[in-house]
């Protein structure tokens, strides 16, 4: 079984419907490790060697994040600049992520439909994510598309408790020895015929 790690980030966590219910999902299954970075860094002072272990102990990486501004929250962005240094993580001799595969799991206020050329954000998620498809890209490891939970703040219980769902199945599906193929044409990995049946 594929261990993951899933590097949470959410300054407002305690008010987070979506998340809350997402991650105590997912925080407890097998061969998952789950990592709250506000927690464990409230003064934003990364251990860098200690995040290069536990990175390396892992086979997939999930940023897990709401979409602050179209990206990340900060503590998140200071870990990938610290933490994925060159000579490491990337450059010369830098191969300590190759092969690794990664992806975002994000919560948006937005519905769907706002995020394309024709929405009121212009851009669709994906686009907006191009700097982690290519952080990934740049320290060898497989990007796939992203799981997003999308207008949260108008979700029912039933359609929260269909992601929940959708989650841990996928991060079943992840700990199989599936491959970028499985998941080609998907815009969202919650798209992908094995998280549609009950």
């Amino acid at each position: 079984m594929k261990k993951i790690l899933v590097l949470f980030s959410h300054p407002k966590f305690e008010k987070s419907r979506t998340n809350t219910a997402l991650v105590n999902h997912i925080k407890g299954m097998e061969g998952v490790t789950f990592h709250d970075l506000y927690e464990r860094y409230p003064n934003f002072h990364i251990d860098v060697e200690a995040e290069k272990e536990l990175l390396e102990a892992h086979d997939i990486i999930i940023w897990h994040h709401p979409f602050y501004w179209y990206s990340c929250p900060p503590l998140m962005k200071q870990w990938i600049d610290l933490v994925l240094e060159f000579g490491w993580a990337y450059g010369p001799n830098g191969n300590a992520l190759q092969s690794k595969t990664c992806l975002n799991v994000i919560t948006t206020g937005g519905a769907r439909e706002v995020y394309c050329s024709e929405g009121t954000n212009s851009f669709t998620v994906n686009q907006f994510l191009r700097p982690f498809e290519q952080t990934a890209n740049l320290c060898g490891m497989q990007y796939l598309p992203p799981f997003a939970v999308m207008g949260t703040h108008k979700l029912t219980d039933e359609q929260l408790a269909t992601y929940v769902m959708q989650y841990g199945k996928l991060i079943h599906l992840l700990q199989q020895n599936l491959t970028l193929n499985d998941f080609k044409g998907c815009f969202f990995l919650n798209d992908i015929p094995q998280l549609q049946t009950p």
